[in-house]
């Protein structure tokens, strides 16, 4: 296969709020899929892009971003006429929250060229999300197709809830999010967002719905409770390392990115789930979702300081 790692979705300009109540924003860029591709790119994976951005200059600055980052762009359509999506992030007492300018923007309207299926036909992974799909109909669409490509040349799919019901409904979310549990080797769901999906709130409970659905393996991520790995028959969990936070944006893409990365380089899943655990705690010390994103250097220095 040419690449471990390849994403689907849409990427952003990001403006960050860099003090609460302050008018005071640091650009930089996110979006979940990207974000995870990066991250699997620093981890030392083989990653590409499937999307779409704006003929514009945070168009451009997203292709230099990538191309830095050594993740192939060769999948990633420019636009004419379009413009690429922007975020808000801004910060409170009850965490941070996200402000989308995004409808209509160049990856909502993205239809799979030969070259984008091509390319899904060469990866040992294809990763997708929530947000991929909740963008537009149409995201969804492609989203679907990609991966039916991917599975049919052999790979294996990846699924991050990453529900935001702010861009569809919640009932909208089940329709298209639960096949897409049932379809995946891989379900990397957060306790907030399953507990919407499933309506159950007991680990457990929730680790056994996903596999009765149909997810092959399940990493639950459950904040300052940790990691729950399982892959049907066993189980692991996997504590928090404490840190002192100063923006969480993006680390669960950190997370599922290195995740990712490591399954492609032959971790086993545990092995790779407690990698991804370590990376994801040093992303969350700097601003933003892709600066932060660690090298395996740091996350190795992490993992030996905790073992």
């Amino acid at each position: 296969m040419k690449y471990d790692v390849i994403a689907i979705g849409e990427a952003m300009v990001e403006f960050n709020q860099t003090i609460a109540g302050e008018p005071n924003y640091l650009q930089g860029f996110g979006g979940d899929t990207s974000n995870a591709v990066i991250a699997a790119a620093r981890a030392g994976a083989r990653c590409a892009y499937v999307s779409a951005v704006g003929d514009d200059v945070f168009g451009k600055n997203l292709m230099d971003l990538w191309h830095i980052a050594c993740v192939d762009t060769a999948q990633v359509a420019i636009k004419s006429g379009a413009f690429t999506g922007i975020y808000f992030v801004t910060h409170g007492a009850a965490g941070h929250e996200f402000s989308y300018r995004r409808a209509g923007s160049a990856a909502t309207t993205m239809l799979l060229n030969d070259m984008q299926c091509g390319a899904c036909k060469q990866t040992k992974w294809l990763h997708y999300s929530g947000i991929s799909q909740a963008i537009s109909e149409n995201a969804r669409e492609q989203c679907s197709a990609a991966a039916r490509i991917a599975r049919a040349a052999g790979a294996k799919i990846s699924f991050d809830s990453n529900l935001r019901l702010k861009l569809w409904s919640l009932e909208d979310a089940k329709l298209h999010m639960i096949p897409a549990i049932a379809g995946c080797d891989l379900f990397l769901p957060s306790l907030d967002d399953v507990v919407h999906l499933s309506g159950l709130s007991d680990p457990q409970e929730i680790i056994r719905w996903s596999h009765d659905l149909g997810a092959k393996q399940v990493v639950l991520k459950m904040g300052s409770e940790g990691v729950i790995v399982s892959d049907g028959s066993q189980q692991n969990r996997i504590a928090p390392i404490t840190v002192k936070a100063l923006d969480a944006t993006g680390a669960g893409d950190c997370f599922a990115g290195n995740l990712l990365a490591r399954l492609a380089l032959g971790d086993d899943l545990t092995t790779a789930a407690r990698y991804a655990n370590a990376a994801a705690a040093l992303s969350v010390q700097g601003f933003g979702a892709v600066a932060p994103l660690p090298l395996p250097k740091a996350v190795h220095a992490l993992l030996a300081s905790h073992s």
